[in-house]
Parts: C-alpha cells; sequence; structure tokens
C-alpha cells in the first residue's frame, strides 16, 4: 500500500508542476494537507480554471468524511496533546480502516499509526520525486500520469458500488455534474453532484407505520 502511496503521489507531483506550479508547491502541500483526494482536486479545479474558492470549499466537502473517522478512533491516537495532534494529521482512508479492523485497542493503536507513517512518508516522497521529474519530462499526460488517481479512485469505489442505493446516488451525481460541466466554473460541477446522495437519501427514508 505503501508503495502505491509513492507512485500516486508522483503522479501527483508531475501533474501539479505540469499544470504551472513551481515544483515546490505540490511538495509543501502534500505535507502540510496530506489529503490526496482533496489535493488531485484542488489542483485539477485551479489548472481547469476554477476559483481558489471553489478548489477549498470541494476540498472540505471531500473531506468532511474525516469527522466521522476521528469519532470513531479517537483513542487510538493516544492521550498527549501532541500525539493527538500528529495523529489527527496522519488520519486518512487507510490509517482508520486498518485501525477499525483490528479488536484489541493495542493491536488498534499499533496499526493506525503504522500504517499512517508508511503513508505520510512514501507519499511524501513520490510527490517530490514526481514533481522534480515532472520539470524534466514536460506534459506528464504524455505518460498517462495524469490517468492513475482516477483509476486508483475508481478501484477504491467499486466495491461500495455494489449497494444498490450508492450506486444509484452515485450515478445520479455523476449525471449532474457532466450536465452542468458546460455551463458552471470548474468545481461547482463536483458540489453539485452531493445533490445525487440528497436525492435518494430522501427516497429511502422509511415512512413512518400507523401506529407510530
Amino acid at each position: 500500500m505503501a508503495l502505491g502511496a509513492a507512485v500516486t503521489g508522483a503522479s501527483f507531483g508531475a501533474i501539479s508542476v505540469g499544470t504551472g506550479m513551481p515544483w515546490w508547491m505540490p511538495v509543501l502541500m502534500s505535507l502540510l494537507i496530506f489529503a490526496g483526494g482533496s489535493q488531485f482536486m484542488a489542483v485539477g479545479i485551479v489548472a481547469a480554471g476554477g476559483s481558489p474558492a471553489a478548489a477549498v470549499v470541494a476540498g472540505l466537502v471531500l473531506n468532511a468524511r474525516h469527522l466521522p473517522f476521528g469519532l470513531a478512533i479517537g483513542d487510538v491516537l493516544g492521550r498527549s496533546p501532541l500525539a493527538r495532534v500528529v495523529g489527527s494529521h496522519l488520519l486518512i482512508d487507510e490509517s482508520t480502516a486498518f485501525a477499525m479492523a483490528q479488536k484489541d485497542p493495542a493491536r488498534a493503536r499499533a496499526a493506525y499509526w503504522a500504517c499512517g507513517v508508511a503513508l505520510f512518508f512514501s507519499w511524501n516522497t513520490g510527490v517530490l520525486l514526481g514533481a522534480l521529474a515532472g520539470q524534466a519530462i514536460g506534459d506528464p499526460m504524455t505518460f498517462g500520469l495524469d490517468a492513475a488517481f482516477p483509476a486508483a479512485m475508481l478501484a477504491l469505489t467499486l466495491p461500495a458500488l455494489k449497494d444498490a442505493a450508492t450506486r444509484n446516488a452515485a450515478l445520479t451525481g455523476a449525471a449532474i455534474a457532466l450536465v452542468a460541466t458546460p455551463f458552471l466554473p470548474a468545481g461547482m460541477p463536483v458540489l453539485l453532484a452531493l445533490f445525487g446522495l440528497l436525492v435518494f437519501k430522501k427516497k429511502e427514508e422509511p415512512c413512518p407505520s400507523p401506529q407510530s
């Protein structure tokens, strides 16, 4: 998994430099944010002509899932303020999943920190190497690096799409984004795709029984 994060990080670094960013900007972004999905989205929105505000809002919406993550594994981070601050920075999908898979608290803590630290160093190393290489290779799309992250995200979402409600919400959101893309600034269609989730959640709310 760490090796995969390094490859994806390298694609992010190369793509960022290919959009005109200086090499240090994706490196600094990765160190301070450490959230691959929001980083790719922010760079993509700005590169497509979207405003920085739209990029920030889209990143915040995407990372809103970290709120329930923190509630679920808050005890794993440790007790000291330093441990909780550093542990919160390492809170990503993979470290949360590995921790929650362990039933023993000590093993959950070990899995969380091992996964988080390994991915932090591999991701940031990949971003640095990709950013430096991106200056030499020119357009990273020539090598297909722009497809690395979408392919990884699709692979992660495929198991969830087995559920009919999730699949319908995702397809509805994708259709909304496609229809809105020609008419709205970059970044806004992604935010509008959330209406797919709201529509299907509302449809699936159970009706109250006559006795209630």
